[in-house]
């Protein structure tokens, strides 16, 4: 037990996270409360406690329209950025060559460009190879932005593992495709579940950019922005309630797959450890 610790200090620290956390939550907490509101204008008190408007959206077929184009779009990004990323970051970790800095910084600029410059300069690109205003144009536009946090993951996961594990598989007779089958895949696993799930969650979650390059395939958000436009309609706090609950959820679930250990099989520890 350290007692030099400052009881003082201690509360202060505390309290300073509650109200982080409060500050951060609190704008979501009032959407979840007034999507319950009776009242079409959000106030206090609560004019009475209603599913009206969750009653209004599951009757609305331009909220499932924008939430199945969200779910499509956002379950191929999923897929194709886990396996760029995957391919991105084994290649980081298994081979030396000229400019291999470049290539990694490259690799993770996308996300730290401003979602505004991307969203203009793949709608540009996009409308240069007739590509914009479909489904695929987001699809692709996302896999873009979301490619590097699976790259990221995947490293994450590799840097924990011992380069001389591929190198006994291969001892031991197996191929490069087999090693890579029996090794790094069951090692890179929760790295590789858990970068599903965040791609997910930031596709789910976009908007920028599928505003600039969707045309009339919207997702969910940018459904959103349609009903701002000359109106208040408390339906926003209904989808605002889902689309964080759904995005929280992938996080968690995510967070939960790295925690977790996923070792290569025995035989290959054992021929690791014996060469």
């Amino acid at each position: 037990m350290n007692h030099n610790r400052n009881l003082a200090i201690d509360l202060a620290l505390q309290a300073y996270i509650v109200l982080a956390l409060a500050f951060i939550f609190a704008p979501i907490a009032a959407s979840f409360v007034f999507s319950f509101n009776v009242d079409r204008f959000p106030s206090l008190p609560l004019g009475g406690f209603s599913t009206i408007w969750y009653k209004a959206v599951a009757a609305d077929p331009l909220v499932f329209e924008g939430l199945r184009n969200t779910l499509i779009v956002g379950i191929a990004v999923s897929c194709a950025s886990t396996l760029l990323g995957f391919g991105a970051a084994y290649t980081d970790f298994r081979y030396r060559f000229f400019g291999k800095t470049i290539y990694v910084a490259l690799a993770l600029l996308p996300p730290t460009i401003p979602v505004v410059i991307l969203g203009l300069a793949m709608l540009a690109f996009l409308s240069n190879v007739e590509l914009s205003g479909a489904i695929h144009s987001v699809i692709i536009a996302h896999v873009v932005m979301c490619a590097p946090f699976a790259m990221a993951i995947t490293r994450l996961r590799l840097s924990q593992m011992d380069p001389s594990l591929e190198a006994a598989a291969w001892n031991l007779g197996a191929s490069e495709w087999q090693a890579m089958r029996n090794v790094i895949i069951p090692f890179c696993k929760p790295a590789i579940f858990a970068s599903l799930m965040i791609t997910m969650a930031v596709s789910f979650d976009e908007f920028a950019v599928s505003w600039f390059v969707s045309g009339l395939n919207e997702t969910l958000p940018v459904k959103v922005l349609g009903f701002l436009q000359g109106q208040v309609s408390p339906r926003i706090n209904v989808i605002g309630t889902f689309v964080f609950l759904a995005s929280i959820t992938l996080v968690i679930v995510a967070q939960a797959l790295l925690m977790t250990r996923g070792n290569p099989p025995s035989s290959i520890n054992n021929g690791a450890r014996q060469s």
